[in-house]
C-alpha cells in the first residue's frame, strides 16, 4: 500500500510541475537564436517562461530531423509547452500541397535539410499537433481524457523585412491553410522593400544587418544586428509580444 501511495505522489508531483512551468518554446535559424534578443525580450514582457532551441545555420529540415529523433523537445516539455514558435528565414518556398502526404508518418526520413522544406514544415506541423492531441491517453497527463487532448498552439513568424518575398508569402499561405497566427515582423518593422533609402540609395535592411544576401541582383539583409540593445531585435520584441497577447490564454 505504501508502494502505491508513494507513485500516486509521484504521479501528482508530475503533474503539478508540469501545469505550473508553462512556457514558449522556439526553434529556428540565425535569425531567432539566443544571441539575437527579441524572442528573450518578448517573452520577459509576457513574463512568460521559455526556451529559445534555434541554431543558427539549420534549417526546418533540421528541425524535423530532430522531431523525428525524438530530440527536439522531451516529454516534459510537450507537457508544459503553452506554445511552439517556428522562425526561418531563408528565402525558400514552404508551401505546396503537391508534395505534401496526409500523414506525418508517410515521408520518408530523415529529410534533405537544404531541400525539403515544404514537405518538413508539413512533417512538424502534423507530428506536433499529433504528440499534443495524444497526450489524451497518458494517464499522467494534465491533458488526460479530455476530448481535444492539448490544444496545439503553433506560431509561425515572417521573415524581419519583407525583402524575401518568397518565404513570406509562403509562409502567409500555409499559416492561412492551418489556421495558425502568425507574427508578421515583415509588416511592422517600418520599413519596405518597395522603397530605397533617401541617402544611402539602397535597401533600409542594409542599414540593420550583419551581413547581407542578393535576391534577384538586390542586396538586401539577411541578420538583423544581434543583442537586446539593437533597435530591430526591440521593434521585433514589440511585434511579437503584440501577437502573442492576442492569442495566449
Amino acid at each position: 500500500m505504501r508502494k502505491v501511495y508513494s507513485i500516486i505522489l509521484v504521479l501528482l508531483f508530475y503533474i503539478m510541475s508540469n501545469a505550473q512551468t508553462q512556457k514558449i518554446i522556439l526553434i529556428g535559424g540565425s535569425s531567432a537564436e539566443s544571441t539575437n534578443g527579441w524572442f528573450e525580450l518578448g517573452c520577459d514582457k509576457l513574463t512568460v517562461p521559455y526556451t529559445n532551441k534555434a541554431v543558427a545555420g539549420e534549417s526546418i529540415g533540421d528541425a524535423a530531423n530532430k522531431m523525428f529523433a525524438g530530440t527536439l523537445y522531451t516529454k516534459a516539455e510537450l507537457e508544459s509547452m503553452t506554445a511552439l514558435v517556428l522562425m526561418y528565414n531563408q528565402n525558400v518556398n514552404v508551401f505546396d500541397p503537391s508534395l505534401t502526404k496526409e500523414n506525418y508518418t508517410d515521408y520518408t526520413m530523415p529529410f534533405n535539410s537544404l531541400t525539403d522544406n515544404v514537405i518538413a514544415f508539413d512533417y512538424i506541423l502534423k507530428k506536433y499537433t499529433s504528440d499534443c492531441y495524444n497526450l489524451k491517453n497518458d494517464p499522467i497527463s494534465t491533458s488526460y481524457q479530455k476530448q481535444y487532448g492539448k490544444p496545439a498552439v503553433i506560431i509561425l513568424c515572417t521573415n524581419w523585412h519583407d525583402g524575401t518575398a518568397i518565404y513570406n508569402n509562403s509562409i502567409r499561405l500555409l499559416s492561412a491553410k492551418w489556421g495558425l497566427k502568425l507574427v508578421e515582423f515583415d509588416k511592422y518593422i517600418g520599413f519596405s522593400s518597395a522603397s530605397v533609402h533617401p541617402v544611402t540609395k539602397q535597401q533600409y535592411s542594409l542599414l540593420y544587418a550583419s551581413d547581407t544576401i542578393a535576391i534577384n541582383g538586390v542586396e538586401y539583409g539577411l541578420n538583423p544586428n544581434k543583442g537586446v540593445y539593437s533597435f530591430i531585435q526591440g521593434k521585433m520584441a514589440k511585434i511579437f509580444k503584440s501577437t502573442l497577447e492576442s492569442i495566449l490564454p
